[in-house]
């Protein structure tokens, strides 16, 4: 009997999709316009820029995404696809980018999870107040316990020390990057995990960018 298919967890960035999707509809109304109301060289410069905007802002917004499996871990980056192994994959380092490092030394880097510098610096605070509170709530005990009858009160001092104690708070970004280690850690070992790091490069996006790019530069030499 066949063990039923694990669905691999996907991991995304909100805000370069929301970015994506702007662009989009910003760069397709600019440039339909042009096409279908400008004048002379216009329209053909228009339909230049559409070929090799679009497909990089595809790119670098809506394309990348990092896929975790049992076996394996899949990077979509802008322009390759990196499939690793659990087993070959060294560690998961987080700096001012997040990176994959492969035993063979190699990095690659996780454009899907970007480092927020501001979403760290926001879960720090939150946890500076959850401990200010956690210390409020001990020093309060006292004069708390009191007020029997106002149980109410001790539980919101209670419930402040149990979120204090129960771990750091982390930025988003940071919990995909313990979820991913705890994965690496947890697989690395599998033997269904083990393999080569295979890099496939994303002719589909490159090659319309690459055409859009060529189209323009002879349009701009010939006009």
């Amino acid at each position: 009997m066949t063990s039923p298919l694990v669905k691999d967890r996907i991991y995304r960035s909100p805000q370069a999709l929301i970015g994506g999707v702007l662009l989009l509809v910003i760069v397709g109304w600019l440039g339909i316009d042009a096409l279908f109301r400008g004048h002379g060289h216009t329209p053909w410069l228009a339909l230049a820029a559409l070929i090799l905007i679009v497909p990089l802002v595809v790119a670098f917004t809506l394309r990348p995404a990092v896929f975790a499996g049992e076996d394996r871990l899949r990077v979509r980056n802008p322009f390759r696809v990196i499939t690793l192994p659990w087993g070959e994959i060294a560690s998961l380092r987080s700096g001012y980018s997040n990176e994959v490092i492969v035993k063979s030394g190699a990095k690659y880097q996780l454009w899907a999870v970007p480092v927020s510098l501001r979403g760290r610096k926001k879960a720090a605070r939150r946890q500076a107040k959850s401990a200010a509170d956690a210390r409020r709530g001990r020093t309060g005990s006292g004069s708390g316990a009191g007020l029997g009858g106002f149980g109410g009160f001790g539980g919101f001092g209670g419930q402040g020390g149990a979120e204090h104690e129960a771990g750091p708070m982390r930025a988003e970004t940071d919990k995909v990057m313990d979820d991913l280690r705890e994965m690496m850690e947890s697989r690395g070992a599998a033997e269904s995990a083990q393999g080569e790091v295979t890099v496939r490069w994303a002719y589909e996006v490159a090659a319309p960018a690459v055409a859009g790019a060529v189209l323009l530069g002879i349009l701009l030499a010939v006009w």
